[in-house]
């Protein structure tokens, strides 16, 4: 796309009542964006239904849910889950009693990575054999749901599938060194998208962020035509990450985190939006401000954005609430330190020429550079020491009011969606919590000593 689409209208959902059906479509661990998705469709009445990736036994085989973690996995989803594994991706998969393309990486070392080769027709027969298994699987999961949705009944088909990071040591390796490494520790992004292990990793990551959702809504056919036909309405979401608008210089502008290697299979997942979209199925990706997460952590200064979000609830009228979140942030400083010092740190990495560059929405997603991870990684450290706790963040609580207001802004705009690819910026957001807070006169959702729970998964 040549510029974002902003979601710019507070709407309200007018489609999805009791009885209807949300499904999950990507297993939920712990919080995470799903969740805020999740509060409204309970809200609204809907039952709840989700799929589950599966577990690897001891030999790699996959095999669905125990008893016990069956019982535990429904109880976090507040419905009923399908027990048939779907775990997307290739890295482990393999013809009978070959390597798997994990197995290949973890021969590769860190002084050989960047010239070692992969068999590439060798790749690809996993690759199928992994399509293969997932959309078998997918098949027989459809089977399921079809049962469970009764005729003139509404459906929200929700994808939440990320990642795809194969679990050998020397990407790992690789991968700590761009996204954390400063000084001599830093490593080129580039390098590794140049390297066969990176070509593998990105062809991996488009199989679990964006295929899968083609594949969802393919498999689903027969189940939003019959919905259709008799009356109710079917909806699909995905949650995209493209950069976001946040208060720079008093006005929002579009800036990104980098190096986000991932967007590659985000841009792969808006174009599957777009060609559903044009074909007649109400698919939308949402691309949300990034979090704070187990799985984000390893992107240091990727919640380095989030600050600005205080800016933007007290530009968009947030009036004491505003003020209590400012407060409860307050708090999880350190003495000696204020926000007005935090705010100083953030403002001078905008401001630093080295950025400049990067501010640049038509080349995302860029390299990394040498300049730029010393100052972003930098920055974030500084940030972090002014902490009373590594452990109780200001980007945990702002982590947690950006769930909850997307929660709400996808769920309302899904009843009329407007098109398939939306940004959900910082002005939006903070207008959502603002008139959901001010409406009902509530306290913060999040004070200091709630933050430490506060620490959420990535969808």
């Amino acid at each position: 796309m040549e510029n974002p689409v902003a979601l710019n209208r507070l709407a309200e959902n007018k489609v999805f009542r009791k009885g209807d059906v949300f499904v999950l479509f990507g297993e939920l661990f712990g919080r995470g964006y799903a969740t805020g998705l999740l509060d409204e469709a309970r809200k609204a009445g809907m039952d709840i239904v989700g799929i589950t990736v599966g577990r690897r036994d001891e030999n790699n085989a996959l095999r669905p849910l125990d008893a016990e973690e069956l019982s535990a996995a429904e109880a976090r989803l507040g419905g009923r889950i399908i027990n048939i594994p779907l775990m997307a991706g290739f890295d482990l998969d393999a013809p009978a009693g070959g390597p798997t393309p994990t197995d290949l990486l973890a021969a590769m070392t860190l002084e050989s990575w960047e010239l070692d080769t992969l068999d590439w027709d060798y790749i690809k027969q996993c690759r199928d054999i992994a399509t293969a298994r997932f959309r078998n699987s997918l098949s027989q999961v459809m089977a399921v749901l079809d049962g469970m949705i009764a005729d003139g009944r509404n459906v929200f088909f929700a994808h939440t599938m990320a990642g795809g990071i194969p679990k050998a040591k020397v990407f790992l390796v690789v991968a700590n060194r761009i996204y954390k490494g400063r000084g001599p520790r830093h490593m080129s992004s580039q390098a590794l998208l140049e390297s066969d292990m990176g070509k593998l990793v990105l062809q991996n990551f488009d199989e679990v962020s964006a295929i899968t959702f083609q594949h969802l809504i393919d498999f689903s056919a027969a189940i939003r035509e019959r919905v259709e036909a008799s009356g109710g309405q079917a909806r699909y979401t995905a949650y995209g990450y493209h950069g976001t608008a946040v208060l720079i210089d008093g006005s929002y502008r579009w800036q990104t985190y980098t190096n986000y290697t991932q967007g590659y299979a985000k841009m792969r997942l808006e174009c599957i939006a777009e060609e559903a979209w044009a074909a007649g199925v109400k698919a939308t990706v949402y691309n949300c401000p990034e979090i704070r997460t187990n799985s984000s952590d390893v992107f240091t200064g990727i919640e380095l954005p989030l600050i600005p979000l205080l800016l933007a609830l007290k530009k968009e009228n947030g009036g004491q609430w505003a003020e209590d979140q400012w407060q409860a942030c307050q708090e999880l400083l350190a003495d000696g330190f204020t926000m007005k010092d935090v705010f100083q740190k953030i403002t001078d990495m905008q401001a630093n020429e080295v950025m400049r560059p990067f501010y640049d929405f038509s080349a995302w997603p860029m390299a990394n550079s040498q300049a730029q991870s010393d100052l972003t990684i930098g920055t974030s450290n500084e940030i972090t020491q002014m902490h009373r706790d590594s452990k109780l963040m200001i980007s945990d609580l702002l982590s947690a009011l950006v769930v909850e207001a997307t929660g709400q802004l996808i769920f309302g705009a899904s009843s009329e969606p407007s098109g398939p690819i939306q940004w959900l910026n910082h002005d939006i957001v903070a207008r959502r919590l603002n008139a959901s807070h001010l409406q009902w006169k509530s306290p913060s959702p999040l004070i200091a000593q709630g933050a430490k729970n506060s620490h959420i998964e990535m969808a």
